[in-house]
């Protein structure tokens, strides 16, 4: 391991050159971890309110289709919405660009981008990432993979309507929008790539003096794992999406098979080419890419639910292999997704297995952490409220997602509401939840304020609500059979009869999901001004980014003298501790 001996060049000049650098360099094309997270952060939450506006708009249709839009019915066009009601071109594209947005450029870079850039750094004692040109390079690829896709609205037929899983034939024959998506997509892609490398040689390169891998936190070890995982699964998709680029402008057939026919006409420029391929490339990244957005929550939940118990982890060691396994499963489960595609048993079984042990690694680390609460003083603030539902939240998700890991259950569920439940549950409720336990608990670092206890809470437990209000009702229609992407919720079938009712119901809990956001807006913006100041470490927490370092931090170098770890990370409640824990630099003997 290589540490760092003495405090680095940037961190003895932290008051000289950085604030002296113009505005340009200090918040456009800065190369400083703590403003490239932000600046993730900030971007990455503009697209989570967009992804889930254009979500708005879909329950609405799902809810009272054929009726118009109220309010905002103007501005979606003539072409979109004719007299205010939304068409079914309309809806593809709002559905594929919801998934696509909330996916790639919401969640995974607030929990990678933002959190990891402005955390892993503070956390291991770095004074930076270990390489800040390239981390300033990742963000502005990410930020123009973000623009295209978002300016892909206003061309010519509108965004991709291909479904975000983007299938071929439909995607290679579909409207411009799909074009601007596969750009995009390979934008974002080069980014995780660049921020993945730099997190990996980061972690190995620049840990404190005595910071040894077990004396990591968890939410460390879950960021090294998932940058492991984005390095390995994205080329897969960056290459299929070239293909599917040069498919659509230059009449090549990776994925076009022959004797396509398009509107009763054989479409003569195509042939040969394998539908298959692409579903083979998309999920071999997209099923990892699921546990790209666990991993770092469950690190978060994990962070949070040691300092509000005031307990070391339970299994904090079963946790880190847990989560090693759990990557290295991730890229063998990839082909449960294509049960319907007519493999065969014998293949069929080998997916089925190892999804069902892939199951176990999550279970071990859920089952720790909810055994890390047993006997704890627990903290019931904010942040503890978001960790402490991500349990059962993120436990419904598992649970409903193994009759899809199994072929016989899987064929009659495959593209139901009861799948779209199932995977919410584990993003929405679960990850999203994290997310905000992540940005209540570390608000105070960023800034040197808390966030409002009552808006936060006012905030908490509307969501909590709301959001089971709109998933838990989907398995009750995907178990009635009722298909995804309907454009009129399924009116026009016999078996979606009986539970049409929901639709509404739904719908009216997402307009209340909405209003919920209001109170946590509003203390974001109140609470960077007006937010109770506090000191370094408000939470009296034992990791290096509370323990040795100011809040906020300084500029270049994070740290007025480089860290030197002698203890584990959760040394809450040790024995003789002054005020019951121990920083991970305190002196004395080593745990």
């Amino acid at each position: 391991m290589s540490v760092l001996e003495k405090p680095p060049p940037e961190a003895e000049e932290h008051t000289g050159h950085h604030h002296h650098d113009p505005f340009w360099r200090r918040y456009i094309f800065s190369q400083d971890h703590k403003v490239i997270g932000l600046q993730y952060a900030l971007t990455a939450m503009f697209f989570l309110l967009f992804g889930f506006f254009l979500m708005i708009l879909m329950r609405w249709q799902l809810a009272w289709p054929g009726r118009p839009i109220p309010l905002i019915a103007g501005l979606l066009g003539e072409a979109n919405a004719p007299g205010g009601i939304m068409l079914p071109e309309f809806y593809n594209q709002l559905g594929a660009m919801h998934g696509t947005i909330m996916v790639f450029l919401g969640v995974v870079p607030l929990l990678v981008g933002a959190f990891g850039n402005y955390v892993v750094p503070l956390q291991i004692g770095a004074p930076d990432m270990a390489f800040p040109k390239l981390n300033m390079a990742s963000y502005w690829c990410y930020l123009p993979g973000g623009l295209v896709m978002f300016s892909s609205f206003f061309v010519p037929g509108g965004a991709a309507n291909s479904g975000w899983t983007s299938y071929p034939p439909l995607s290679t024959i579909a409207t411009q929008g799909q074009t601007w998506w596969l750009i995009g997509m390979v934008l974002l892609i080069t980014s995780s790539l660049l921020g993945s490398v730099n997190f990996i040689v980061t972690i190995f390169q620049l840990r404190a003096k005595g910071l040894t891998f077990m004396k990591l936190p968890f939410f460390v070890h879950a960021q090294l794992v998932t940058s492991f995982l984005l390095l390995l699964a994205f080329p897969p998709l960056e290459a299929a999406g070239i293909f599917q680029l040069l498919d659509r402008v230059l009449n090549t057939s990776f994925f076009s098979p022959s004797g396509l026919v398009v509107a009763g006409e054989v479409v003569d420029k195509v042939g040969g080419g394998s539908p298959l391929l692409w579903q083979h490339l998309f999920w071999f990244l997209a099923h990892p890419e699921v546990y790209v957005l666990i991993l770092p929550a469950m690190g978060i939940v994990a962070e949070v639910i040691a300092n509000n118990t005031r307990k070391p982890l339970w299994g904090y060691k079963s946790m880190v292999y847990a989560s090693i396994f759990l990557g290295f499963m991730s890229f063998i489960v990839w082909a449960h997704h294509m049960f319907l595609t007519g493999m065969g048993t014998t293949i069929s079984s080998f997916f089925q297995t190892t999804t069902m042990i892939i199951s176990v690694p999550s279970v071990v680390i859920l089952s720790a952490l909810l055994i890390s609460l047993w006997g704890g003083s627990i903290r019931f603030n904010t942040p503890m409220l978001f960790a402490l539902a991500f349990l059962p939240m993120f436990g419904i998700g598992g649970l409903t997602g193994l009759p899809l890991g199994l072929a016989p259950t899987d064929i009659h569920l495959h593209d139901t509401y009861y799948v779209i439940g199932h995977f919410h549950y584990v993003v929405a409720p679960g990850t999203i939840f994290a997310i905000f336990a992540g940005i209540y608990y570390w608000f105070p670092k960023i800034t040197g304020r808390k966030l409002s206890e009552g808006l936060g809470k006012l905030h908490f437990w509307p969501s909590f609500i709301f959001i089971n209000g709109i998933f838990g009702p989907m398995f009750i229609q995907g178990l009635a059979g009722v298909s995804r992407r309907l454009w009129d919720g399924g009116q026009q079938y016999a078996h979606a009869q009986p539970v049409l009712e929901w639709n509404v119901f739904m719908s009216m809990s997402a307009f209340g999901l909405l209003i919920a956001q209001l109170p946590f807006i509003v203390n974001l913006f109140w609470s960077i001004r007006k937010g109770q100041k506090v000191d370094s470490n408000p939470w009296q927490a034992t990791t290096l980014e509370w323990a040795a370092a100011p809040s906020p931090p300084i500029g270049h170098g994070n740290f007025h003298e480089v860290p030197v770890v002698h203890h584990g990370p959760y040394e809450y409640s040790a024995p003789g501790a002054p005020n019951g824990y121990l920083p991970q630099t305190a002196p004395g003997k080593e745990g």
